[in-house]
């Protein structure tokens, strides 16, 4: 048993599906119960997750130092290092600069936390605030290109500190060192488990019963094997709603229609909301208004349609990444409301199930590869749940959302075209609202301006933007300003998360 200290980070849970693969148990606790906690669980060791706060702000969140004199090994990560430093007789001020993404990192002094690993290597990082000075008895054991004290320990107390974070996809040696920590600082023991959908479904006949219940599909991944092991549990019990918002992407009403009723066999009912969802959207500029809205006009017509059917329970594909941004753990930050989560008004007539709200994208595509899905829909680019809205700044209105649609069609095309859509995680275009001068043949003219946005991730909680041949940018840019006339410029943002987040609302 390990446990992770939630000072609130928004990977703090990632640090858990991490030691999850490596086959180790945890728990995830608040740090003000901590002492109580190692008494209770008796772990191995310790982990300090990063946070949102500076350890020397007033009302700081901290722990007690007695946790030091547990002598159990310790891990500080980011803010964890932070903490330990402050505590622990080092210093930390604030940064220079700010640091978000990749950069190389440096090993100064081996050590067992970096067994095995080269002396430089890529590492993500996320922080403004950093340890001008290692803990009394620490030495410095690591140093990118623009902190000094990137790593320290104290092996002889097995304290280990490094300001990067091991548990992102975006640092590849990552589960190397928490290997390392867990298995030889640690001593711990793996052992392997695997996502038994036998049990998920098991629960989900337990939660439900004979009841009936609804379920939104989106068309995406996780919505989709939400239903399917909905359905495998309670049968013709389930009713399955697509919800035509009028916020999606060219074609796509049709063809997740096509694919569900070729693949899927749900019982299907599609809901052509477009008038409901724009008149609800009239006006609002804000992100968070938006996506608020669009959840509780969601539930209503769920409400509405679940009444006629007497089903008590909705069925979500809500996953962990979600949860999170929406600020599901204590001490976290909230990033943006999703509509399935944050975005749902608190009174309303259902039991909501959520079978998926513990997993990442990439494990509920190993689901679904172990249901059979069909490669078109494992594979499926992330789309969010509020559609075009939340890529169109400013008010949502038809015309933009006319623009923004053929804009994006030419974009996934290109992107087909050029082998590269089972390569990246997501490509999309962006209506930005800004107007922009142009010429188009003798004349000026005063456009729109389209972002271009195409990242790569494994599990939404970091990505990096890839980098495109300049051609098929070029290809891309040339297609749209031709063929949307409205559009007189194309820009592409080439922003890691984080510290921008995947969608530009």
């Amino acid at each position: 048993m390990i446990l992770i200290v939630d000072f609130g980070s928004q990977t703090c849970h990632l640090i858990g599906r991490r030691l999850r693969e490596l086959g180790v148990e945890f728990e995830i606790v608040s740090p003000e119960d901590i002492l109580f906690n190692i008494e209770d669980y008796k772990p191995k060791g310790l982990i300090l997750s990063g946070g949102p706060s500076s350890v020397y702000a007033k009302g700081a969140l901290l722990i007690d130092k007695k946790v030091f004199e547990t002598n159990l090994p310790v891990l500080g990560i980011c803010y964890g290092l932070q903490v330990m430093a402050h505590l622990l007789g080092g210093q930390v001020h604030p940064g220079k600069k700010k640091e978000y993404g990749s950069t190389e990192f440096h090993v100064a002094k081996p050590n067992l936390l970096f067994s095995g690993l080269p002396a430089a290597f890529p590492v993500w990082m996320s922080h403004f605030d950093e340890a001008v000075k290692p803990p009394v008895g620490a030495v410095v054991t690591g140093s990118t290109p623009s902190v000094k004290v990137a790593a320290y320990a104290d092996e002889k107390k097995k304290l280990y500190g490094i300001q990067f974070h091991p548990e992102v996809y975006h640092t590849p040696l990552g589960m190397d060192i928490l290997a390392n920590f867990v298995f030889k600082v640690c001593g711990e023991k793996p052992v392997k488990k695997v996502i038994d959908t036998e049990i998920m479904i098991a629960n989900i006949k337990k939660i439900i019963g004979g009841e009936k219940a609804v379920c939104a599909l989106s068309g995406g991944i996780d919505s989709s094997v939400a239903a399917v092991l909905t359905h495998r549990a309670i049968g013709n019990n389930l009713t399955c709603f697509y919800v035509d918002t009028g916020l999606m992407r060219q074609g796509e009403t049709e063809a997740v229609v096509k694919t569900y009723q070729n693949f899927f066999q749900l019982n299907l009912k599609v809901l052509h909301a477009e008038d409901i969802f724009l008149r609800n959207l009239k006006g609002i500029v804000d992100p968070e208004k938006k996506r608020k809205v669009i959840g509780e006009t969601f539930i209503r017509l769920f409400e509405k349609e679940a009444q006629k059917i007497k089903a008590p329970f909705l069925v979500q594909g809500t996953i962990y990444p979600d949860v999170i941004e929406s600020q599901g753990s204590k001490h976290s930050a909230r990033i943006k409301t999703h509509h399935n989560v944050g975005g749902l008004p608190e009174k309303h007539g259902f039991k909501i199930v959520e079978p998926l709200w513990m997993l990442y994208k990439d494990e509920v595509r190993e689901i679904a590869r172990k249901l059979q899905f069909p490669p078109e829909v494992v594979n499926r680019h992330v789309f969010p749940g509020p559609g075009l809205a939340v890529r169109t700044i400013g008010e949502v209105t038809r015309e933009k959302l006319d623009i923004l649609r053929r804009a994006d069609a030419i974009v996934t095309q290109e992107i087909q075209k050029a082998g590269l859509y089972d390569k990246v995680w997501m490509a999309f275009a962006i209506f930005t609202g800004v107007k922009s001068t142009g010429v188009t043949g003798d004349e000026r003219k005063y456009g729109e301006t389209i972002a271009l946005r195409v990242i790569e991730s494994k599990d939404t909680m970091t990505a990096d933007w890839v980098r495109l041949p300049y051609d098929l940018l070029e290809k891309i840019a040339n297609r749209i300003v031709s063929e949307v006339f409205e559009v007189v410029r194309v820009v592409y943002d080439i922003t890691t998360k984080p510290p921008a987040t995947m969608e530009w609302e």
